[in-house]
């Protein structure tokens, strides 16, 4: 990975990490909606590779794989956040479908079925299912969640992936946190805690999910969406 003057081989560098440009835009593409181009993140992420490269020094302590992610992830948010991708009726869709499924699991004591919560948003089950598609399941954690109220317009990556210093995913890392997520995931109809499973565990992305069970890559994106509302309704109090 090294010259014969000890500096860093940047074409065998970026050679190697392409891998990781993809898998990170494959799992930021599932928390997207359609109009969001798969390969348009890759060309960002890309850029985000190189200028890691550039970036990096072993001083630093950091393994560059590490560094790198960081970078990479960062280029594709900053270029999401001035193409302004989540639309606000986007945003309230998604709550919407939370809080259908909240209120049946009080309802019902168990979780809905997917026809069950159609019926309770006043849409038919095709319709329902088009709209997850739509809106794509996101995060877990939402910055928001945290800081502001329920009818706050800013910016949707503003809230959740902008600030560093509460990072959605250091707030998973805490012990109490990933353990009530492990239990919620264990409430999960099966086929949905299959594709959880494959998803966060296994690194499979959407595609992937989709030649295992034997359907379409736009009704794992459906189940995967309508797991994530599952999810933070049981999440709420955490």
């Amino acid at each position: 990975m090294y010259t014969a003057k000890g500096q860093m081989d940047r074409e065998h560098m970026i050679r190697q990490y392409v891998p990781l440009v993809r898998r990170l835009a494959h799992h930021m593409i599932a928390k997207l909606p359609p109009n969001v181009e798969l390969d348009d993140l890759i060309q960002v992420g890309m850029i985000g590779l190189s200028e890691a490269l550039t970036r990096y020094e072993v001083s630093q302590g950091v393994q560059f794989e590490t560094f790198a992610t960081q970078r990479i992830r960062g280029a594709m948010i900053d270029e999401l956040r001035e193409g302004d991708w989540m639309s606000r009726s986007s945003r309230k869709s998604q709550k919407d479908i939370e809080r259908a499924v909240r209120k049946l699991e009080q309802k019902l004591g168990r979780s809905p079925l997917e026809s069950e919560i159609a019926v309770e948003l006043e849409m038919t089950l095709p319709d329902y299912q088009e709209l997850l598609g739509k809106v794509r399941g996101t995060q877990l954690v939402y910055l928001e969640d945290m800081s502001s109220g329920p009818d706050d317009e800013a910016g949707f990556l503003d809230h959740h992936v902008a600030d560093d210093s509460a990072d959605p995913m250091q707030m998973l890392r805490d012990h109490r946190l990933r353990q009530a997520l492990v239990d919620a995931i264990k409430t999960l109809p099966e086929r949905e805690q299959h594709i959880m499973s494959m998803y966060y565990e296994n690194d499979l992305n959407l595609k992937e999910i989709a030649a295992v069970l034997g359907v379409t890559e736009s009704r794992v994106c459906q189940l995967h969406s309508q797991s994530i509302a599952r999810l933070r309704a049981k999440m709420r109090s955490h």
